[in-house]
């Protein structure tokens, strides 16, 4: 296809594949024929609502870190956490490296997040070729994928369920404001930022060759000749992710390597009357499992255990796959890769209801819990293998196979 006739086309990310773009309705998506990806959907938010829910977004984002999330009490001593309590005493608890994860995923890149999206809606409206815009857009796609207020948002429910069976819970208003900044966050998500990438001109550049290959920026999508910087927002433009198996293998291996003191050494301590009690992640399983709670038993089983485990088991199938040059499976592999980059953020629940317990159980001699070494071991093992499949590029896949015309 001449690179000249490129202004109109879509690549697919996961399998490389050159579309020419449709008109959708609200709602409707296109999906890649060859991979199944969904490539784009008809937006249901139009870009002016935009600022006004990040506004609300934001508002609702200082009351949920500034007020208490639930209320304890044991034997008339109460006893109310907020987030920035709880990151305050992991870092005291000597818990530094959970206390910095813990912050950035549920206060710092909402909050980047947020501010940069607002932000260069308003630049855009004013000059569409503005370059901080740009730059704004790209830090937006950066810090997204490690925002995870809806996984904080579960964890304080499994968190409040274990606490149930030991003192009187009285929610506070940080919960709602919780529960109503995943609502928010959820709508704001919806919008594609394709379109706030399709309102910036391209800058003049050469006009390549009509045999030139054309290659999509894995920023903003915007497909054409290879050339080093994106002609629109200005990042390195890559045929494929640079040095992808390699950095994919090291991530995985380092985080196969901390997948066993996670699952191994205590992630929290219980201090009481009666003595100290540690618990690892198998064991908080099986309290829940045994005092009434199956169904959470189930799902910290599946987000804690089975999901990293799967997570490197498939990413190490992937990857040899890959090396082999096997042909056959490939929309299954690349399916089983979507899966896995979706389901990786949710194994975080664990650090948070750790985060939260460490918070509110503050009750001196009478009752205490702190963070163990395995919280940080499995924190480290949630980032890493999110690392890992972010650098893998599943279009190695499908290389063998001519990209569609």
């Amino acid at each position: 296809m001449p690179a000249s006739d490129a202004a109109d086309l879509i690549a697919c990310p996961d399998c490389g594949a050159l579309y020419r773009r449709a008109a959708v309705a609200p709602g409707e998506k296109a999906r890649c024929r060859r991979c199944g990806r969904m490539l784009y959907r008809g937006a249901r938010l139009n870009a002016e609502r935009l600022p006004a829910l990040v506004c609300a977004a934001l508002i609702v984002l200082l009351i949920a870190n500034s007020a208490p999330i639930v209320d304890l009490r044991v034997q008339g001593i109460s006893n109310s956490a907020t987030l920035a309590g709880s990151i305050r005493a992991l870092w005291a608890d000597g818990r530094p490296l959970v206390a910095a994860l813990v912050a950035a995923t549920t206060l710092a890149f909402p909050l980047l997040d947020l501010c940069a999206l607002g932000a260069a809606v308003l630049l855009l409206r004013r000059d569409p070729a503005c370059n901080a815009a740009a730059r704004l857009l790209r830090v937006l796609q950066a810090v997204r994928p490690w925002g995870m207020v809806e996984v904080f948002m579960l964890g304080v429910l499994v968190a409040l369920v274990k606490l149930s069976h030991m003192a009187e819970i009285r929610p506070g208003v940080a919960l709602w404001a919780f529960a109503a900044l995943t609502v928010l966050l959820a709508a704001i998500l919806s919008y594609d930022l394709r379109g706030l990438w399709e309102s910036r001109p391209v800058a003049p550049h050469p006009p390549p060759p009509e045999a030139a290959p054309l290659v999509p920026c894995h920023v903003c999508g915007l497909v054409g000749a290879p050339a080093p910087h994106c002609p629109r927002c200005g990042a390195p433009v890559h045929a494929r992710k640079p040095a992808s198996l390699a950095r994919t293998w090291a991530f995985l291996l380092a985080g196969a390597i901390l997948y066993i003191p996670a699952n191994v050494l205590p992630i929290m301590r219980t201090s009481s009357l009666g003595g100290v009690e540690s618990d690892t992640i198998m064991s908080g399983i099986v309290y829940f499992w045994t005092s009434g709670s199956p169904d959470l038993a189930a799902l910290i089983f599946f987000v804690s255990i089975f999901i990293p485990l799967a997570k490197i088991g498939s990413l190490t199938m992937l990857l040899f796959t890959v090396g082999r040059g096997s042909p056959r499976g490939k929309r299954r592999r690349t399916a089983l890769y979507r899966i896995l980059a979706f389901v990786g953020r949710w194994s975080m629940l664990d650090v948070f209801v750790v985060a939260l317990m460490v918070g509110l159980v503050r009750f001196g001699a009478l009752a205490a819990i702190d963070a163990g070494p395995g919280a940080a071991a499995f924190g480290a093992v949630v980032v890493l293998t999110m690392i890992a499949a972010h650098d893998f590029d599943p279009r190695l896949l499908w290389d063998s196979e001519a990209p569609h015309d």
